[in-house]
């Protein structure tokens, strides 16, 4: 296992997606919004979300896009490429952005844009996590669980190299060069 520290334990993350869905649905102009989480980081946090929002009342529809940036090193490469589109017809449609984490701020700026290109009549985003240390494309998130310092997250759907997704709380990962080192070595 990666060595790590914790930083978000369970009953935290739980009692924040409960107050954001309680949030969300105060605010959503109707009760059958689609939500759309980006893979693969979010997919915890949208499932819990989805539950949350559910106990309320509200009956979400889903769908996963699946958007990247990060290449073989912890760092961001510049580029989004998307890989998945959302496969439902958005116009006229109240329309939620779920992510896992904002840090530059590209993966939510462009993904947003390709949305709106779509024509929603109600687009908001929604991230578990916020670094606006990292921020360089200037955006804001509509929702966000919790502001993180800048550290290479893992925990409750977040990775590094694949590994640390399942752990039930969100934590710093120590050292994240020597994870990169390591893959790089194995897959040599």
């Amino acid at each position: 296992m990666l060595k790590h520290r914790l930083l978000i334990d369970e009953q935290a993350i739980a009692t924040r997606v409960e107050e954001l869905a309680r949030r969300i649905a105060q605010e959503l102009p109707e009760p059958t919004p689609v939500l759309i989480g980006l893979l693969t980081g979010a997919f915890i946090f949208l499932g819990d979300l989805v539950r949350a929002l559910g106990r309320l009342g509200i009956e979400p529809h889903v769908d996963l896009m699946s958007v990247s940036h990060y290449g073989p090193l912890v760092a961001s490469s510049g580029l989004v490429q998307l890989h998945k589109d959302s496969a439902l017809d958005l116009r006229g449609r109240t329309v939620l952005l779920v992510d896992d984490i904002l840090d530059s701020g590209r993966t939510l700026s462009m993904v947003c844009a390709h949305l709106a290109a779509k024509d929603p009549s109600w687009l908001r985003t929604c991230v578990l996590l916020d670094k606006p240390s990292r921020r360089q494309v200037a955006i804001r998130a509509d929702y966000v669980g919790f502001e993180v310092p800048d550290a290479w997250m893992i925990g409750y759907g977040l990775d590094a190299y694949g590994q640390g997704r399942a752990l039930p709380y969100v934590a710093i990962l120590d050292a994240p060069e020597q994870v990169s080192q390591e893959v790089e070595h194995h897959t040599q």
